[in-house]
């Protein structure tokens, strides 16, 4: 049985759910909105995003709501309280999403650092056009040791690690200069 942080559904984003997370990101996402729509005097942001927690909390009979669907529901509930315009301009942002390197790792397979960087590239691409923005990364030191097939550390696991960090330096500021940045985070390790 999975826990879920008061009643609300796990969200699926991409191939990927997220289940313990705020409700700040939909704030964001509604504030961009009114922004692309030149209404920035629109003053109704927290309410509605509040109305919507309340509904993911109280009100929505699904265990797994995937991202285009709640972003359908806030674009019709926008057009019921005549913000069409804003409506129109609404984009999906999805929560902040871990990604588990080890298990990009074990699908990779021990010795294929190719694989695994170009399965975590097409993971990154993947998330990113399913609305990801802030992606958070565990397990970095046990991904560097399955993919050099050992228990224990050595300086190619070093290596390696600086491999990956530099692998996803470079995505983050790939994305960066793209029109929807993405944020790379390293969960810190010991």
């Amino acid at each position: 049985m999975i826990s879920l942080i008061g009643n609300r559904p796990a969200i699926q984003v991409g191939r990927h759910q997220v289940i313990h997370y705020d409700t700040s990101w939909l704030g964001t996402a509604l504030r961009r909105a009114a922004t692309a729509a030149d209404r920035q005097d629109f003053p109704f942001v927290d309410e509605i995003r509040l109305g919507i927690e309340q509904y993911l909390e109280n009100k929505c009979p699904l265990r797994l709501l995937p991202l285009d669907d709640l972003f359908d529901r806030m674009r019709h509930m926008l057009v019921r309280i005549g913000c069409e315009t804003i409506a129109d301009k609404l984009q999906p942002l999805a929560p902040p999403v871990t990604l588990s390197l080890p298990r990009l790792a074990k699908d990779a397979g021990n010795g294929f650092e190719l694989a695994f960087f170009n399965a975590l590239r097409e993971e990154l691409n993947h998330l990113r056009a399913a609305g990801a923005e802030e992606i958070r990364f565990t397990g970095l030191r046990e991904c560097a040791q399955m993919l050099r097939g050992t228990d224990k550390w050595d300086s190619h696991c070093d290596q390696l690690l600086l491999e990956i960090r530099t692998f996803l330096d470079n995505m983050d500021n790939e994305r960066h200069r793209s029109l929807r940045p993405m944020r790379l985070r390293l969960d810190t390790e010991r």
